[in-house]
């Protein structure tokens, strides 16, 4: 099938399209790139929502019960749970859709495990294009669920409109919580596991740091909400939080948007400049022969990368790559 074609059937909404639209992101297939340029003018219509946390927070089972919910709204959703990397086969370990099984019927709900290929963050490199072409496919909410990798995984606020920190209490989360990365990329809180003994000294423990920061009036303040997802106790006021963010005025999910294409052209661009690095301008045995140079301390590594910045701006990129 022609990229044309494909893209044309996932701009239907078809699922099939967009699961192969999606394997040729994650397999960075030479036509991905031409996929996503025939998409990219038709997205940007989805709400995008980024569920992270640690391990064991429950973030599955809170995104299925988000899910049901936009459902029951008649919102259509796409969601992508990002698993961490099989050392064999290198796909997705958990695989999250085998904990999604209600929603296996319901044509309304896309659900794709990716693996993260080895990308720290908490994401993988292809997620931003496979949220870009759910978003093209037609749906209205987009879940990404991280991997859970503690405080590296803060990729996820580079391509959500909202980012999600979910916490439970007892895992040691409230000193977690006391992680720069984590308080600054969280739009809410989610206690979930509420039930649990500690979930209240958890919540004072992220409002005390909370309280260390001053908020403009007219500056969102991160709420914190307790849930129990396997009950569905506080999804109601998680959903109302997600909308009120959503709602809110000011320039904040402009800039916040602007943000994100500003580190996506950049993330692109230093990839292709790797590829060019590698494909046109130095081969593995001048590479191997430069880095024994650094090793054996004839040259500093700044020279290295300038002897090599030098020799790729002077050499034409192929555009036949």
């Amino acid at each position: 099938m022609s990229t044309s074609a494909l893209a044309e059937r996932v701009l239907a909404g078809d699922p099939r399209a967009v699961a192969r639209a999606i394997s040729l992101v994650d397999d960075h297939a030479p036509a991905a790139a031409e996929l996503v340029r025939s998409l990219y003018a038709r997205s940007g219509r989805a709400a995008v929502i980024g569920v992270t946390g640690s391990p064991g927070a429950g973030k599955s089972t809170l995104v299925d019960r988000l899910t049901a919910a936009y459902r029951q709204q008649g919102r259509s959703v796409g969601v992508l749970a990002i698993d961490p990397t099989s050392p064999f086969s290198g796909g997705a370990v958990l695989g999250d859709r085998v904990r999604m099984q209600q929603h296996a019927m319901d044509r309304g709900v896309f659900i794709r495990s990716m693996a993260t290929r080895g990308h720290l963050g908490g994401v993988s490199r292809a997620t931003a294009d496979a949220v870009l072409i759910l978003d093209a496919s037609g749906k209205d909410i987009v879940i990404v669920e991280t991997v859970g990798v503690g405080q590296d995984e803060i990729e996820i606020v580079r391509m959500a409109d909202i980012s999600i920190v979910v916490l439970v209490p007892g895992t040691g989360d409230d000193v977690q919580a006391l992680k720069a990365g984590i308080m600054e990329i969280a739009d809410v809180f989610v206690v979930n596991k509420a039930d649990r003994d500690g979930a209240d000294r958890l919540v004072s423990s992220v409002e005390a740091n909370l309280a260390l920061h001053t908020y403009r009036p007219d500056e969102w303040r991160p709420p914190i909400v307790k849930t129990v997802a396997t009950t569905g106790d506080g999804l109601d006021a998680l959903l109302a939080q997600i909308a009120a963010f959503r709602a809110q005025s000011g320039d904040g999910p402009q800039r916040r948007h602007a943000q994100r294409t500003e580190h996506r052209i950049r993330e692109l661009m230093v990839e292709g400049f790797l590829q060019h690095l590698g494909r046109d301008v130095v081969s593995e045995a001048e590479m191997a022969v430069l880095v024994d140079r650094v090793s054996r301390r004839e040259i500093d590594p700044y020279q290295a990368a300038q002897e090599l910045l030098t020799r790729a701006l002077a050499t034409p990129v192929r555009t036949d790559a």
